[in-house]
């Protein structure tokens, strides 16, 4: 079979489009004919070795943490799953990923996946949906008629953050790029309960999202002038832009940050907890979000679509930060 694989850690020049044989399921796992596999930015973490003593792999390892496709091959022990079953899933980091026309996973990770629903856009799903799923309610606890602050809407998972939150009842702010705002507003519908804060403020428009604020030109602590029970940040800022989000939430509130690099802060005093944010597989979530998008209440947003010999140059135009917002779907040819 084909696959993109990386021998030795480094920049983009180190992935292969090469031959490999394709996998047997062990106990447990089950082998997916895969559709297609999705970019995330961890995958250029780990392929430069950035995370090699804290998740270390075996080279040569194959990218690609995403994965939709149609399970072809059984390993002993599992009987939930059968084979010509469409599914989806967020592979275990370590493991050999999608970037290839075949693959192992784990049989508890993964969702099955409607037939009226397109495989190849579900692979920009699982990552960041459970990303923003988790951050959202498991870590945030956000509840209908609180007031959440997302950071950093203009990505992939702000673009999830913003559709569970409006969907879960919440008053919604959120910040992000101008370059970005069209897309939020749609994430954030019409329902009026999403605002924008923005350096450049359009009072006339009777919108969800009314009003912008540019995360990286704007002092986001001075413009949210009432509290907040949550603030998600999914920005890459500093300590200190990340220390001044902890006065705008409320006593008892919560500030749940992706920024692994810095410890999240929090205010013991008034019971403000800090939460550095890990997302991990669940596929009792995952099936909650295919369920959301084969009923058109979550929207899956595919900025391109490329094929899988073209991942060497998508990760050099992600180095060279030439990527459009939003997800880049890597599609697998068949056999």
């Amino acid at each position: 079979m084909k696959a993109v694989r990386f021998h030795d850690f480094g920049g983009p020049e180190v992935l292969r489009h090469e031959d490999v044989e394709p996998p047997v399921p062990g106990v447990g796992q089950v082998r997916i004919r895969v559709a297609a596999t999705s970019f995330n930015g961890l995958d250029v973490t780990l392929r430069a070795g950035d995370l090699r003593d804290r998740s270390p792999l075996r080279l040569p390892h194959t990218p690609g943490l995403d994965v939709a496709g149609t399970v072809d091959a059984l390993g002993p022990g599992v009987d939930e799953i059968s084979i010509g079953d469409r599914v989806v899933g967020l592979l275990p980091m370590t493991a050999p990923g999608a970037a290839a026309q075949h693959v192992l996973a784990p049989a508890q990770v993964l969702a099955g996946v409607p037939r009226r629903l397109p495989l190849t856009d579900l692979a920009a799903l699982p990552l960041v949906g459970l990303t923003a799923w988790q951050a959202l309610f498991d870590h945030g606890g956000l509840m209908a008629g609180q007031r959440v602050l997302i950071n950093g809407a203009g990505g992939a998972v702000g673009g999830y953050a913003v559709q569970l939150a409006v969907e879960t009842g919440a008053q919604v702010l959120v910040t992000a790029r101008p370059s970005s705002t069209v897309r939020v507003k749609a994430a954030g519908s019409d329902e009026g309960t999403v605002h924008t804060l923005a350096h450049t403020r359009d009072h006339t428009r009777d919108h969800a999202l009314d009003h912008a604020l540019d995360h990286a030109l704007v002092d986001v602590a001075h413009a949210v002038v009432e509290p907040v029970d949550l603030v998600l940040n999914l920005a890459p800022i500093g300590a200190e832009q990340l220390a001044a989000m902890v006065p705008l939430i409320r006593d008892g509130g919560r500030l749940v940050s992706t920024t692994a690099w810095i410890p999240t802060p929090c205010d013991e005093e008034r019971g403000v907890q800090g939460v550095n944010l890990s997302v991990r597989s669940d596929a009792d979530q995952l099936a909650d979000l295919v369920a959301r998008v084969s009923t058109g209440e979550l929207l899956v947003n595919v900025a391109e679509r490329v094929m899988l010999a073209d991942l060497p140059a998508l990760h050099a135009r992600a180095h060279a930060g030439e990527l459009p917002p939003g997800k880049v779907v890597v599609l697998v040819p068949p056999d």
